[in-house]
């Protein structure tokens, strides 16, 4: 499978664990994935992929500021899913 294809699944894959219990969790999720994924830096898109590993309400509360993660890779990649889509990068 060319190198294209494998980034197609992987996209795929992230697509499907984007979709949570939660509207608000899938449109943040979704938007970062469609939006800012492919550009991400390698190590960025692992913290995303591990970002979808917490449950809802984890994940829930880091996105809405109610918590704050401890992982500096998951802090970055919560505050370019939280960052208005109109800000530069």
């Amino acid at each position: 499978m060319t190198g294209q294809g494998t980034v197609e699944r992987t996209v795929q894959r992230l697509r499907w664990r984007c979709r949570r219990g939660m509207r608000e969790l899938d449109q943040l999720l979704t938007r970062y994935l469609e939006q800012q994924y492919p550009g991400a830096a390698p190590a960025e898109q692992q913290s995303f992929a591990q970002l979808l590993d917490l449950p809802d309400p984890e994940l829930f509360g880091y996105l809405v500021g109610r918590a704050t993660a401890s992982e500096e890779g998951l802090r970055h990649v919560i505050a370019r899913i939280r960052r208005d889509p109109a800000e530069p990068a």
